[in-house]
């Protein structure tokens, strides 16, 4: 059975789809059925509010620092379900809520959904993985095409409005050096924190 909830570290994870509109080249579950302490992170089926719910009721949050919502897909696919699990976590406990995610809720739901995001989690870890929308599009392979590239700035210069300090881009490591310089430097210009992330 899959995981809805797992540990990493001393953060616990909400796997909550598997759907996601991108299939990085590196994405870690095209390799392997788990993470951290999870069992299998391949749903069933997607759970419900309820369902969540009731996993995170009977779960041992123990020395938790965070809740993220990052499993096996893009949380933003399941963004009803997020903002509803968000708000019973903030209502019930007191961690601090983490979104990771490819950055491209727009386009998904074809609307600004910045906002509300921004109003359900307390940080925001954007994928930013390649420095230019040619090389983004290669490597993250969005099924938007290139257009993909500048809908996540776009999603993360409106994020900075709202979260200001609690947003930044992540690169996974194995993008090269070169890569990853171009990506420092764009990060910059748009005064946005760059996290290098080791591919594990």
């Amino acid at each position: 059975m899959a995981d809805i909830l797992y540990r990493y570290n001393k953060q616990v994870y909400f796997n909550i789809t598997n759907r996601c509109c991108c299939n990085c080249t590196f994405c870690i579950r095209n390799h392997q059925e788990h993470y951290g302490e999870s069992d299998s992170l391949w749903l069933e089926k997607e759970p419900s509010v309820k369902e969540i719910i009731d996993a995170i009721e009977v779960f041992d949050f123990g020395d938790c620092e965070e809740i993220v919502f990052c499993g096996y897909g893009e949380p933003t696919m399941a963004l009803e379900t997020l903002l509803a699990v968000s708000d019973y976590v903030h209502s019930h406990y007191p961690f601090q809520i983490r979104l990771n995610t490819n950055g491209l809720a727009d386009l998904i739901h074809n609307r600004s959904t910045v906002k509300e995001i921004c109003n359900a989690v307390d940080c925001i870890s954007i994928s930013l993985n390649m420095p230019d929308a040619k090389s983004y599009a290669e490597v993250v392979r969005p099924v938007y095409g290139e257009q993909a590239f500048e809908a996540m700035l776009h999603f993360a210069k409106d994020c900075k409005k709202y979260l200001s300090g609690n947003i930044r881009f992540s690169v996974v490591d194995v993008i090269g050096e070169e890569n990853i310089e171009k990506c420092r430097s764009l990060a910059e210009s748009l005064e946005i924190p760059l996290h290098i992330r080791a591919y594990s």
